[in-house]
């Protein structure tokens, strides 16, 4: 006999005695969920995180109302951050089996590697970590990789990651993946992916409060989630050349750290002077956005958890899309709205781009006045590293990358938000 508890859904009310308007009930042999609300999907995965809270590690999903998006559902909300759940389904067919066994295979690895201490993943860590699972899920032979590190990042221009890495002990990194399954060395770029990777955001100088501080070892969601939906488009088949760049850095306070009033001479001769070493997602990503619109790609998307204003403006349950390309803006709404992943357009305008003014340089790392838009200003200052920015690139912000405490549907931590999204801008 099974040691797990069974699950199986309903379509009927529960009894009255369980409340009124009641998701879950209790028989002998099940816990029933009670499908009675026109979003089911929220109420399953809400009804998972109640069995998961109540202390429940193992069960199974008994019965023929179970389907791939219902499974889903329930397994995003019975998750821990502890990685105790255990949880098994009645048949799928095959190609549902295959979709979310690769959900799970990279929402997984997005949230657990978010979710490890900063102490666990350092710049170079997560550089090599990333370009392992990529080829752990890709056809032999299609991936390529080079790690740009420590001084070698000056050598070759890449002064954003340098400067706000060098206050660290641990050395900066920049992964330069490639993915080219046409077995054609000179096949043109379908796109870049960029991502941030702070792997601890003290704030530098322009320190954090402590309680602040204590979930900065999620400042590299960015690049852990542009890895998964790469990740995610090669096991729903993609057949395109990406490459992917992991722009990773530890912001730390020392003698050797970035101070206020510095100026950072990037590659592409813009100069940026630092009013805010807190503010230094972007100075990093600058970088990165450079390297992609070197290949010459269709299509440029960064990922980071780079503003606070941003989680502001559409809390934890959405990523925020600023992009000047109204066409692609809206194909990646689409694609957010097909995935059920949520995904909310912010402002960016040609002002928010002359809303950084420095003394000093060609343009400073934060935006000034009152009122100023930080997410908008944030990309209005990385739209200088994009050689095109007007068309094909689009930045997210990735407010729904981790949860600092947990909610009635997602536990504490990493929540793999945003993996499905990018995977089907990309394959799609």
């Amino acid at each position: 006999m099974s040691q797990k508890m069974t699950v199986q859904l309903s379509s009927i009310a529960a009894p009255a005695h369980w409340g009124d308007k009641a998701i879950l009930s209790f028989t002998s042999e099940a816990a029933v969920i009670h499908c009675i609300e026109s979003d089911v999907y929220s109420l399953i995965q809400r009804a998972a995180r109640k069995l998961n809270s109540q202390g429940l590690t193992a069960v199974e999903l008994d019965g023929t109302d179970w389907d791939l998006e219902s499974i889903w559902s329930f397994i995003q909300g019975f998750r821990d951050s502890k990685n105790s759940d255990d949880v098994s389904w009645v048949a799928l067919s095959e190609n549902d089996e295959k979709e979310l066994n690769a959900r799970i295979l990279t929402t997984n690895w997005t949230r657990q590697i978010i979710n490890k201490t900063a102490e666990e993943v350092a710049p170079r860590q997560l550089a090599t970590m990333a370009a392992e699972f990529i080829k752990s899920v890709a056809p032999e032979g299609t991936v390529t990789t080079k790690i740009v590190k420590d001084k070698d990042l000056l050598t070759q221009g890449w002064t954003g990651i340098y400067a706000v890495g060098r206050g660290s002990e641990r050395t900066s990194a920049m992964l330069q993946l490639d993915y080219n399954p046409t077995g054609d060395e000179n096949a043109p770029v379908f796109a870049c992916l960029v991502g941030k990777g702070i792997t601890f955001d003290s704030g530098g100088y322009s320190i954090k409060p402590s309680a602040g501080m204590a979930s900065m070892k999620a400042d590299m969601g960015g690049s852990a989630l542009v890895t998964a939906g790469l990740a995610m488009s090669i096991l729903r088949g993609l057949d395109k050349r990406v490459k992917l760049i992991l722009c990773c850095a530890e912001n730390m306070i020392s003698g050797r750290a970035l101070k206020l009033g510095d100026i950072i001479t990037y590659k592409n001769g813009k100069t940026v002077e630092i009013l805010n070493t807190d503010a230094e997602g972007r100075l990093v990503l600058a970088d990165g956005l450079q390297f992609a619109s070197e290949q010459k790609p269709e299509l440029i998307i960064d990922c980071a958890t780079l503003t606070g204003a941003a989680k502001m403006a559409v809390g934890n349950d959405f990523h925020s899309l600023l992009s000047f390309d109204e066409a692609l803006s809206q194909k990646a709404l689409n694609a957010a709205q097909e995935e059920n992943e949520g995904l909310w357009r912010l402002p960016l305008m040609e002002f928010h781009r002359a809303m950084l003014p420095s003394n000093f340089a060609d343009l400073a790392n934060i935006g000034s006045g009152p009122y100023s838009p930080g997410a908008s200003t944030a990309a209005g200052f990385l739209s200088y590293f994009v050689e095109d920015y007007q068309k094909g690139w689009i930045h997210m912000d990735c407010s729904a990358t981790y949860r600092t405490a947990p909610s009635d549907k997602w536990a504490a931590g990493a929540t793999g938000v945003g993996v499905r999204t990018l995977a089907n801008i990309l394959t799609k």
